[in-house]
């Protein structure tokens, strides 16, 4: 894939994930300072993360295809460039993906599912 597909599926940093979960979370798009509020606190007592480290994390993860940015505004908004569950669902196909055998893996993962969550397979895969 491309790098700049937000369909890939790339590992993310801790204040990344923060970072996206505050996105997908949104009604709206955000400014870095809007997101810089909503942050968690760091856990070491130390200050909120600058405005300017949010900006980075952003920035990468512009790079990166997960959040597509609006220069019509200033400051510029963010939002998610994929659904939450667009970035798990491609997750597991990265993982699937680089198996040497899908078979025994799929297998592994349908045996470890719920009977609610295999009914939903079954669904899913047209099998009622």
């Amino acid at each position: 894939m491309a790098r700049n597909d937000p369909k890939r599926a790339a590992p993310l940093g801790e204040l990344e994930r923060s970072i996206m979960e505050i996105l997908w979370q949104a009604a709206a798009p955000l400014s870095a300072y809007d997101m810089q509020d909503r942050l968690p606190d760091s856990g070491d007592g130390s200050r909120p993360r600058a405005a300017t480290t949010v900006l980075t994390v952003l920035s990468r993860l512009e790079r990166k295809g997960f959040v597509q940015r609006d220069r019509a505004f200033r400051p510029h908004r963010y939002r998610a460039a994929a659904s939450r569950e667009e970035h798990m669902a491609n997750l597991m196909h990265e993982v699937l993906g680089s198996s040497d055998d899908r078979t025994a893996v799929l297998e592994r993962f349908v045996g470890q599912v719920s009977p609610e969550e295999a009914q939903t397979l079954r669904r899913l895969l047209g099998g009622s």
